[in-house]
């Protein structure tokens, strides 16, 4: 069964919109509902340039989910380095990184077997 975007939940929906708004790169909604071994039921996953950019996507997605879904993280980490910033929502888990850390931790191979939503074109913003 193929989701669409705007079928998405309100979580997810705004955590995109937050990652957009700072301009989060190469930007992938892996939905992990059909397998057997998903530790949620979407990741969705970014990256930025630098730790600042990082934290500020971050910070932009806290805000959109708390003003557009009434709803707040379940835990947070990573703050501190930036190099990699989870935020776990429970049904959705939000994974920020700066470029270098991203391709270390390979989430999007790891997660492979997700099927990748496919994104309107205003959240595609290629590496630059």
């Amino acid at each position: 069964m193929k989701t669409s975007f705007a079928q998405l939940p309100p979580t997810v929906l705004s955590a995109i919109e937050g990652v957009s708004d700072i301009k989060g790169e190469n930007l992938v909604l892996l939905d992990l509902r059909g397998l057997d071994n998903a530790v949620c039921d979407f990741f969705i996953i970014a990256e930025a340039l630098s730790g600042t950019q990082v934290n500020a996507m971050a910070e932009s997605v806290r805000k959109r989910v708390r003003e557009e879904a009434d709803d707040r993280p379940w835990h947070v980490e990573g703050s501190q380095q930036s190099e990699w910033i989870l935020m776990d929502y429970v049904s959705t888990v939000v994974h920020l990184f700066q470029r270098e850390a991203r391709a270390f931790y390979d989430l999007d191979g790891l997660w492979a077997d997700g099927v990748k939503i496919e994104l309107p074109k205003q959240y595609l913003i290629d590496p630059v």
